[in-house]
């Protein structure tokens, strides 16, 4: 019941968001990552420690219509008191790097366009691998290519449930959790009003998300949220790793 509760709630909040767009009309989005449902593991997996060499590569598509964006290349660079991954695109090139202070913490996170780098690190998993785990963190980012300016970042975080997934990289023992970034300051000032959303598969065995699915909104002064604009909505699945 709480787990056909859950996709109702999940249905919904995406029904409310795309209702706008299918306006427009109707076109063929990517479907929505389908897991079998397991028990709580025993014991609890433990995160897969960084190491020099370890690499993840995702094909990064468009949700709205299924093209494929980009294929990512992150490898552990450095490992110390910063954990540095070295990001790449097939397409785009060299990307921001992601910093990890300690692991599992990020300081600089590039997921989200402009790259942030955060007062203090947050978490970027959760802290405990537990359904029903949940928190919310707060912290001030800079642009690291417009270091001059600082900005307000709410992060809530909740783990939903353990799943068996798969991708083209394998089958997957996965924690399942979501995040909300509501009231975020953008650096961009003709941004008034700005969320995020996002649902992550996390796998333990690979310390790293399998699937990570993303989206955001934002208005102008004078635009409602019923007209809100979109920010890229993309859904990374992981196709090789070592």
């Amino acid at each position: 019941m709480a787990a056909e509760l859950l996709q109702v709630m999940r249905t919904y909040r995406f029904a409310c968001f795309l209702a706008p767009f299918f306006l427009v009309g109707c076109i063929a989005t990517q479907p929505y990552p389908r897991g079998v449902a397991t028990t709580q593991p025993v014991p609890t997996p433990n995160v897969r420690a960084p190491n020099v060499g370890q690499e993840w590569v995702y094909q990064v598509r468009n949700v709205f219509n299924q093209e494929i964006v980009d294929t990512i290349t992150e490898k552990v660079v450095s490992v110390g008191s910063e954990v540095r991954i070295a990001r790449s695109g097939a397409k785009a090139g060299p990307l921001p790097d992601e910093i990890q202070s300690p692991w599992g913490f990020v300081l600089q996170d590039p997921h989200w366009n402009p790259a942030q780098r955060f007062s203090k690190p947050i978490p970027i998993w959760p802290q405990q691998m537990q359904v029903g785990w949940n928190g919310f963190f707060t912290a001030q980012y800079q642009v690291p290519t417009y270091p001059d300016g600082s900005y307000y970042w709410g992060l809530g975080m909740t783990a939903t449930q353990w799943e068996r997934i798969k991708t083209p990289a394998g089958e997957f023992l996965v924690l399942q959790f979501h995040n909300e970034i509501p009231n975020f300051v953008s650096n961009d000032l003709f941004r008034v009003g700005n969320v995020r959303q996002e649902d992550l598969w996390f796998s333990p065995e690979i310390g790293r998300w399998v699937i990570r699915r993303s989206f955001g909104r934002y208005i102008t002064s004078g635009v409602y949220w019923v007209n809100a604009f979109w920010e890229d909505y993309l859904e990374w699945e992981l196709i090789s790793w070592k």
